[in-house]
């Protein structure tokens, strides 16, 4: 059977050798960190993956109208709050413990790899509180701090309706005011992960909604808090608050996770508050949304690190024509690709959760790459997370397919990811509409421009093929974003819409190739003082990184003539 496995090794070059995020906070030190991570990593070895299995074959049930999760989830979820570990990374004032968000991405994909429904909870909690914390008033964070941060209650996101979808701002939910801030909430929302649970005595739902005079589209939304059990001044629960559970989703994955059809007001009266000012809902709910996208891709990184090293222990053990399966040339040709995507996958998403802290900071270039790399992280993350559960299914032969390694079980968790929290097609479209046209491409250029420092460094002359890559990578995505400029100067913008996913796949290989570089040329440096263990991981990176550009990077030629050269147009074929 398959055992929890970790490269704790990669996880401490990336935060401390090559971002170096200890420095990122005053007051916190290198070895703390480590220790953390450590005892973290014991956490998720001894009570987390225990529940993967147990919690997929047993499933979420609806059952006299209580949402029913597997028995497991209860001890882990305890034990995770009693040891403090929600609030790692959030700050003393409200009972948290300081530590950069790279480490706090860092140890939710240990959570995530080994048991992704059961980090869903505690993330969507986490993400509605920093909503609160960032918006609401002082007498809601005050009221709803406390709770939420000691496990009482959960939090959800509530945004998606059967007759909307992906077009929020065909949301009909209703919120009529009663006076004093607060409303009468009316609607349904589904697909509401983590919607309802006994983990927790009550979910405090973020919903979006329009007040009766409030304009149409997004424009129009205000977000509310509804408790799932009313609240007494005392924090005391008050009975029910007319949210219920009618629904619970039969998915092909994530099935510890109870995805939900909420009912607000269909019963009776629902009372929610306004949490900040009426017709913000969407800016507000974007604190959340793009935390959300981020742990999207987190998602995929996590489960596909967690497969790939799963994989790699099959492969050691398993003999295959009287020889260890890891030997065999097709064999090593997918384990180095598994290796070389799920590590880029880790240097991108550690990068970009680096830049939260910079970004808080105040330094607003930060800012802006943070903006444009979010979508590059969501959605080739979790196609590229697929890919890699895909692979190790592969590796794994029939063993893969059957469900006795577990294996088969990662492909179905993160097919979701390139689903919800926005399709990759809108993140896509978001990447090209709003993240580079919209300021002409100044973000993506600059990003280019460190690209091409790195470029004209000793790396170019250590690894010429492959710096020549990206340096043409680089060429070819400037004349594909003139060629959208030119679309756009002529509102030909479906000319532009049916290239989004293809320039999005091809900016995310170009900007790990970028990671794997800059890794690669470190790992270089140091060869020359290593020994054992060391020497075996550095050449390893440079493995990674060659490998890479030549078998992923070089799809981008592919990519480029689809966007550039073909004169195939999508939007002539009639349906």
């Amino acid at each position: 059977m398959a055992q929890y496995q970790t490269d704790m090794r990669d996880i401490h070059f990336n935060l401390f050798e090559a971002y170096k995020v200890h420095q990122t906070l005053p007051g916190v030190e290198e070895d703390d960190l480590k220790v953390i991570l450590n005892e973290y990593d014991k956490f998720v070895a001894n009570e987390i993956f225990p529940t993967r299995r147990p919690s997929d074959q047993e499933g979420v049930k609806l059952v006299n109208g209580k949402v029913v999760v597997p028995a497991c989830l209860k001890v882990a979820k305890q034990k995770f709050y009693e040891n403090g570990w929600f609030g790692l990374g959030m700050s003393e004032e409200v009972g948290g413990m300081p530590a950069p968000n790279a480490i706090h991405i860092a140890t939710s994909s240990l959570a995530a790899g080994a048991h992704v429904a059961f980090d869903m909870f505690g993330g969507l909690s986490r993400a509605a509180l920093n909503v609160i914390l960032a918006v609401g008033s002082d007498a809601q964070k005050a009221f709803y701090t406390e709770k939420i941060m000691s496990g009482e209650w959960g939090g959800t996101m509530c945004l998606t309706e059967a007759g909307a979808g992906s077009d929020v701002g065909a949301v009909a939910t209703v919120a009529t005011p009663l006076g004093g801030g607060k409303y009468k909430i009316k609607g349904t929302k589904i697909f509401i992960s983590a919607g309802e649970s006994e983990l927790y005595n009550n979910n405090i739902h973020l919903v979006l909604a329009r007040t009766p005079s409030a304009p149409q589209g997004t424009k129009g939304l205000s977000l509310f808090i509804v408790p799932r059990f009313k609240i007494n001044a005392d924090g005391s629960l008050a009975g029910s608050n007319n949210v219920v559970c009618t629904k619970v989703e039969e998915k092909m994955g994530i099935h510890g996770s109870p995805t939900c059809e909420l009912n607000f007001g269909l019963n009776g009266e629902c009372v929610g508050e306004l949490i900040g000012k009426e017709c913000d809902g969407m800016t507000n709910m974007f604190i959340m949304m793009n935390e959300a996208r981020l742990m999207c891709g987190m998602q995929g990184e996590s489960q596909a690190n967690l497969a790939y090293m799963l994989t790699l222990q099959y492969a050691r053990e398993r003999s295959q024509f009287a020889n260890e399966l890891c030997k065999m040339p097709d064999v090593k040709r997918m384990l180095v690709r598994m290796r070389s995507l799920s590590r880029g996958m880790r240097a991108l998403l550690l990068y970009t959760a680096n830049l939260f802290d910079f970004a808080h900071q105040g330094d607003a270039e930060a800012e802006m790459e943070l903006a444009l790399l979010t979508p590059i992280c969501k959605a080739w993350c979790t196609e590229e997370g697929f890919n890699v559960a895909v692979e190790a299914i592969q590796v794994h032969g029939g063993y893969g397919y059957c469900s006795e390694y577990g294996i088969e079980q990662f492909a179905r968790d993160i097919k979701i990811t390139t689903i919800y929290e926005g399709t990759n097609g809108i993140q896509a479209m978001d990447f090209v509409m709003r993240k580079i046209l919209k300021d002409k491409g100044e973000t993506f250029r600059k990003v280019g421009k460190k690209i091409g420092v790195l470029l004209a460094g000793p790396a170019a002359k250590a690894w010429p093929g492959e710096c020549a890559l990206i340096a043409k990578g680089l060429g070819q995505a400037a004349k594909v974003l003139e060629k959208f400029g030119e679309a756009a100067s002529k509102n030909k913008f479906e000319h532009i819409m049916e290239h989004t996913y293809n320039f999005l796949m091809f900016s995310g290989n170009l900007v790990i190739a970028w990671k794997l570089l800059e890794h690669a040329a470190l790992a270089h440096e140091k060869l020359a003082n290593a020994v054992g263990e060391d020497k075996a991981y550095y050449n390893s990176k440079i493995q990674d990184f060659r490998f890479f550009c030549q078998n992923q990077l070089s799809k981008n030629e592919g990519l480029y003539y689809a966007m550039f050269n073909s004169d195939f147009n999508v939007t002539s074929v009639e349906f």
